[in-house]
């Protein structure tokens, strides 16, 4: 993850009220699951606010941005664009290869809400679906996120923040990173 270039999700879209949720679950996601940033469109400043909010109180590094000009940042992006689509080549298939060109150039992933316009699945180089079935795009790209770190972002360090969730098995602890520490 942090030896590879920049992996960057953009979240295309949104509709203020009925995409609040899903908008902020996609920055949550992407920072969860290994992404170094997360574009919004400049009308989701709430969602933006929210994930950076996390990221403050659970560690980092990673990065929120508005951007209102989002189709010229996937038109312009200076590596490979993975737009997730059901409607796209299968996860399965095409992971390799977007691995290994992730290895050397940095990587967009398109994640749409609204209807995407036809450019965008042009704009991409591959269109990857997972599954070829209606779901959350929330879903697509924490699978998508997985399959391309092949898990090791599961166990990722995080730098920074006030909180560090404990793993049991009942039960839950949240603990001062420093406590971890002293142990």
């Amino acid at each position: 993850m942090h030896d590879a270039p920049e992996l960057c999700v953009l979240r295309l879209g949104h509709r203020p009220g009925r995409d609040d949720r899903m908008t902020t679950h996609v920055g949550l996601t992407a920072r969860a699951l290994g992404a170094d940033r997360v574009l919004f469109p400049d009308n989701a400043g709430q969602s933006a606010e929210t994930v950076r909010d996390i990221t403050d109180r659970f560690g980092g590094p990673f990065e929120v941005e508005l951007d209102d000009e989002q189709r010229a940042t996937i038109r312009n992006w200076e590596g490979p664009v993975v737009h997730l689509t059901m409607y796209g080549e299968q996860v399965q298939d095409v992971e390799d290869a977007v691995r290994e060109v992730h290895t050397e150039e940095p990587l967009l992933v398109v994640v749409g809400g609204e209807k995407v316009p036809f450019e965008v699945y042009d704009e991409a180089d591959w269109n990857v679906g997972v599954t070829n079935q209606p779901h959350s795009e929330v879903a697509g790209l924490a699978v998508f996120l997985d399959r391309l770190h092949e898990g090791r972002e599961l166990a990722r360090e995080w730098e920074g923040g006030d909180r560090r969730v404990v793993p049991m098995e009942t039960g839950k602890k949240v603990v001062d990173p420093e406590e971890l520490d002293d142990e």
